[in-house]
């Protein structure tokens, strides 16, 4: 019968190939837990009368059962852990001591049950963990139903049974993860090709049980020693409740070629290769340094352990550089994970995961960490126990590691220790052996290949992360007649680090230049750049340089800094007292703009241009008018470009979103991102808001003064009289002084013309300009005890919030800003 076929209503002992099995398992004491209806046809006893009872009182284990030798003595010569092969032979009988003391075994025996006579059955024993009361399981079947399979070179081997139809192997597989809780797809493949090749039991699978049993692979498989060699065949399938909590549904027989003839040490060992294998799988699926230390706990518990608790020494941790030196007494280690098969929460108080501790000399740890090699302890006596809970300060540790079999395996790369597992197994569990230490050796290898990957991928994302938070500038919330709030969004693992930017300048005449720009590609080389341009931006905004000129000076940059350093950038200007923005684009996304008139919201008609970098391309320069409360919204492409999304959709859900009524300027901006930063979004985001609150004409003053020597002291009288008619005259003691020492300045350095004054209220700051036409900027100079000029530009330095200057198309401008005094 091929694998995947129905099973059909027809009782299975009258269907050739097919044979019923009887399922018993036993606890650790040798009582009876479960006992199925085949159980009873093959044994006679009913549930009722078997559950709870001694199973060497029901099954024909060896020395307990009266089992009459005379007839057959054929089972004296078969060999132990033997498998059926259709000759008509016994094999042994069940060994209940040794079932349970933990190596699977296979035979033959026979027995006599009420009201069925005698006869042979054959039998395998599987040892069991996991968190589950039993400890073995049994399979049984009558020999005599299997004495007529045909036979093709393949020995047999049982099968198991599913509640749901599956048509083949393949749909199995793929549905094995609803069945069996957290099992990936690849763990259920490798599940489902063991068991049609080895024939390994998985018995009544429920959709709403957990599967009770699991094979330990913790344990060495004796060697089966054999007279001759038999051929048999034959396709079996449990009966139809052979787990306790299931229900009589309809099941699907899966089976295939059982394990060929062959030792049964190589096929431990090949069960061990088959379990590196797999744990390499399943750990390394990701450069998360967390997701790896779990990946890693969970492939070995309980398959190979019951308890492992992982620790790294603190650099990893902290996802700094390679550690330096061996360890010692004094090296911290985190605990940074510990999976068992324990009662929730027993470990947790005892043991909390991100605890950090030493470990001194006399221990096994310290001892896996200096040698680098794996330390095995049969049994943790109450002496070393007792060692080990001393380094555990008011909580005894004792009941969890007294009596249990431990392996301490280091975590290495490169010959350096990063950490260590240490793994527990169950006083009831077959003690870690020399094989186990070779394979628990392998196991952390390839696992410390892979910590010390993710570590130094952790590594470098935080160099990159700290090297591009760095670069991001501090903007401050209130400008010169506008608010900015702004959000910045780290890509996902594929482009977490971007040379997305934006920047808020201030610029002579109460102006404010808003810039967003993105660097194409990711990583340290598009964050460097990201940080080259963006003080490139910041130093020819402060020259007060025109849009369109400073988006060609930074193509030349671009350039000249290397061929393939190519970036967009958006660059305004807003000038609150005439109420305009300016802008020139090269390559970015338009801006948004909120009018405040009617809610209303556009993409503004900016000439794209060419990115920086490409060179040999204009830019243009456009104008618009805005009104005081307008919005305008600056972001990069991480926010509208979605794979297999139209981005003219995108851009019509940034209007959309941006004209969202907001409590607030970050209300605001959180609206934006939740509308368009979800899911599927991979690169970086930069967005920047800014709200048009204007300055009126009232809060600014003009003011045209001469060359003469005296015109400084008039431009003291003038600002006095502007700040007390503004209700300013707290704020003039100060504000006099400086427009002193500027207009002085400018007179004494003037070539002729006029020299300007303009006076601005912006808020919680006075801002003074003034300008003429002398091209030679004002520099701090150091003035000595006899020196009669020098001085004029330090008091400006101390007294002011800030000042700086910039060249115009006639001559400079001087500028200040002083902060209003509380109450002004």
């Amino acid at each position: 019968m091929a694998p995947g076929t129905r099973t059909t209503p027809p009782d299975a002992s009258t269907v050739p190939g097919r044979v019923p099995l009887g399922v018993v398992v036993v606890d650790g004491s040798g009582l009876v837990t479960h006992w199925s209806s085949g159980a009873r046809r093959l044994f006679g006893s009913t549930r009722e009368e078997a559950v709870g009872s001694s199973a060497a009182d029901l099954l024909p284990v060896a020395g307990a059962l009266a089992v009459s030798r005379g007839e057959d003595h054929a089972h004296e010569r078969a060999a132990a852990g033997g498998a059926y092969d259709g000759s008509g032979e016994l094999g042994p009988e069940l060994d209940l001591r040794g079932a349970l003391s933990g190596y699977p075994r296979t035979g033959r025996a026979r027995i006599a049950a009420p009201g069925r006579g005698a006869g042979d059955i054959l039998w395998w024993a599987y040892p069991l963990v996991g968190p589950g009361t039993g400890r073995l399981l049994v399979l049984a079947a009558d020999t005599a139903q299997i004495a007529g399979v045909e036979t093709d070179g393949e020995r047999i081997a049982p099968g198991f049974a599913l509640h749901t139809d599956f048509p083949d192997a393949t749909e199995l597989a793929r549905r094995l993860p609803e069945i069996l809780p957290s099992m990936s797809p690849a763990e259920s493949g490798r599940v489902v090709a063991q068991m049609l090749e080895l024939g390994y039991p998985v018995l009544e699978i429920s959709l709403h049980h957990r599967v009770p049993v699991t094979p330990d692979w913790g344990v060495p498989l004796r060697a089966a020693r054999r007279e001759r060699h038999g051929h048999a065949v034959a396709e079996r399938t449990a009966d139809t409740d052979a787990v306790p909590g299931t229900g009589p549904a309809e099941r699907t027989a899966v089976t295939g070629p059982a394990e060929p003839e062959q030792d049964l040490e190589y096929a431990a060992v090949r069960e061990r290769l088959e379990f590196l294998n797999e744990v390499s799988g399943r750990i390394g699926t990701s450069l998360d340094l967390a997701r790896t230390i779990h990946e890693v706990s969970a492939a070995v518990v309980p398959r190979f352990t019951d308890v492992a608790g992982t620790y790294l020494r603190e650099q990893v941790v902290a996802g700094e550089g390679f550690p330096d030196g061996p360890p010692d007494a004094t090296t911290m280690w985190h605990r940074v994970a510990v999976e068992h098969t324990d009662a929730p929460g027993r470990w947790d108080d005892v043991v909390p995961v991100g605890e950090a501790m030493p470990f001194p000399v006399q221990t096994p740890f310290f001892q896996c960490m200096t040698t680098g090699e794996p330390v095995l302890v049969p049994r943790i006596s109450e002496e070393m126990g007792n060692r080990i809970a001393a380094q555990f300060e008011k909580r005894d540790i004792r009941p969890l590691i007294n009596g249990r079999s431990m392996l301490v395996v280091p975590l290495k790369a490169r010959d350096v220790v990063l950490g260590f597992m240490i793994l527990l197994r169950h006083p009831g569990r077959l003690v870690f052996n020399d094989m186990d230490r070779v394979t628990g050796a392998e196991l952390a290898a390839r696992a410390g290949l892979v910590l010390d990957n993710a570590r130094m991928y952790t590594h470098q994302e935080t160099v990159a992360e700290t090297l591009q938070e760095s670069m991001l500038p501090r903007v401050d919330a209130r400008m010169a007649g506008c608010d900015v709030a702004t959000r910045y969004l780290p890509g996902t693992r594929l482009g977490r680090i971007g040379g997305d930017w934006f920047d808020a300048v201030k610029l002579p005449g109460s102006r404010t230049a808003l810039v967003v720009g993105d660097v194409m590609g990711h990583g340290l080389n598009s964050a460097a750049m990201m940080g080259q341009l963006r003080t490139a931006v910041q130093t020819m905004a402060a020259l007060d340089l025109p849009p369109a000129q400073l988006l060609r000076s930074l193509d030349d940059l671009a350039q000249r800094l290397g061929e393939h350093y190519l970036a967009t950038c958006l660059y305004v200007v807003y000038d609150p007292v005439e109420s305009t923005l300016v802008m020139s684009n090269a390559g970015h996304i338009p801006p948004v703009l909120v009018r405040a008139e009617d809610g209303g919201s556009e993409l503004l008609d900016v000439p794209t241009g060419a990115p920086i970098g490409v060179g040999g391309v204009p830019f243009e320069t456009v104008s618009f008018g805005v009104r005081p409360g307008d919005r305008l919204v600056l972001c990069t492409d991480g926010l509208i470009e979605v794979r297999g999304e139209d981005i003219g959709v995108r851009l019509a859900a940034l209007c959309e979103s941006a004209a969202h009524p907001a409590a607030s300027m970050d209300d605001a901006c959180d609206t934006i991102i939740r509308a368009l930063g979800g899911a599927g979004r991979k690169d970086d985001v930069a967005l920047l808001m800014a709200r048009l609150g204007g300055i009126p004409r009232s809060d600014v003053a003009v003011w045209e003064l001469g060359t003469a020597p005296q015109e400084a002291r008039h431009a003291r009288r003038l600002v006095r009289a502007q700040l007390a008619d503004w209700g300013l005259a707290e704020a003039s003691d100060t504000a006099e002084l400086l427009v002193d020492e500027i207009v002085a300045n400018a007179v004494r350095h003037a070539r002729g013309g006029p020299i300007g004054l303009r006076l601005v209220r912006a808020g919680r700051a006075l801002q003074c300009e003034v300008s003429d036409e002398e091209p030679t900027m004002p520099v701090l100079l150091e003035a000595g005890a006899d020196d009669e000029f020098g001085r004029g530009m330090r008091i400006v330095s101390r007294l002011a919030a800030g000042w700086g200057a910039a060249r115009t198309a006639r001559g400079k401008s001087v500028w200040f800003e002083q902060t209003l005094p509380p109450g002004c």
